[in-house]
């Protein structure tokens, strides 16, 4: 009986410690890949970022958008004028549910665009048809605030977007109703941080601009001032007869 109960102790503790070696793993390569991706601003010895310069689209929103949108709606007070105030990207995952592999291929490729490590995303309920179980990870998401929210729209808004295959202009019709703009994007390829030959696959993702003021409107309005490349009428509507 003694010998059956150390028996079982050992077990389990060959279970532990087998366990905590794969979470110390499992650590060390997001660390290490968080490390390779690289922050968006350099980081001082305690981890808080350096002093960096004020981004430029941020600069040109206090001092060119706000006073030019005051005077084109008549508006009496700065914070009248909507405002960004997050940026958030979601990249779904499916294939996870057979290959954890590439969860780990799309936390790192979204941490090289954004500068910032991802946070999984696991299914809330199990859903039978789709073989999915509830806590099962289905994809990443990042969050972006602050400068590192300008300065990842600069560069989508100069660099990224322009890169994208037949482009004729974002669509307008994709505000929800309060303020807030979703953007749908087939590839990651578009952004010069990803390098092809090492892609395993395509992998698109929504990005969603978060903006405060709650009127459609206001907002197209002023991601215009900020130079997104939305469609004109003209095109809206003879797209819409075709």
């Amino acid at each position: 009986m003694v010998e059956k109960e150390k028996t079982t102790d050992d077990t389990k503790a060959k279970a532990a410690a087998n366990k905590a070696a794969q979470a110390a793993k499992k650590a060390g390569l997001e660390k290490q890949a968080a490390s390779k991706a690289g922050p968006a601003f350099e980081l001082n010895q305690d981890g808080r970022e350096t002093e960096h310069p004020i981004p430029r689209l941020k600069t040109h929103y206090r001092e060119t958008v706000i006073p030019s949108f005051m005077e084109k709606h008549g508006l009496s007070n700065p914070h009248e004028v909507p405002s960004l105030r997050k940026i958030v990207l979601n990249v779904g995952v499916s294939e996870a549910r057979d290959n954890v592999q590439m969860l780990d291929n799309a936390r790192e490729e979204l941490a090289l665009i954004t500068g910032q490590w991802p946070q999984v995303r696991k299914a809330t309920k199990s859903i039978s048809n789709f073989k999915l179980r509830q806590g099962m990870p289905i994809g990443v998401r990042v969050t972006l605030r602050g400068d590192r929210m300008w300065e990842f729209l600069d560069r989508l808004i100069a660099v990224s977007i322009p890169r994208i295959r037949d482009f004729r202009g974002l669509e307008p019709r994709g505000f929800d109703g309060s303020g807030n703009f979703n953007l749908g994007l087939k590839e990651q390829l578009i952004f010069p941080e990803i390098k092809s030959e090492r892609v395993p696959q395509q992998r698109g993702m929504n990005i969603s601009f978060v903006i405060g003021g709650g009127k459609d409107d206001l907002s197209l309005d002023l991601l215009k001032e900020l130079g997104m490349p939305f469609k004109t009428a003209e095109q809206a509507a003879k797209k819409g007869n075709n």
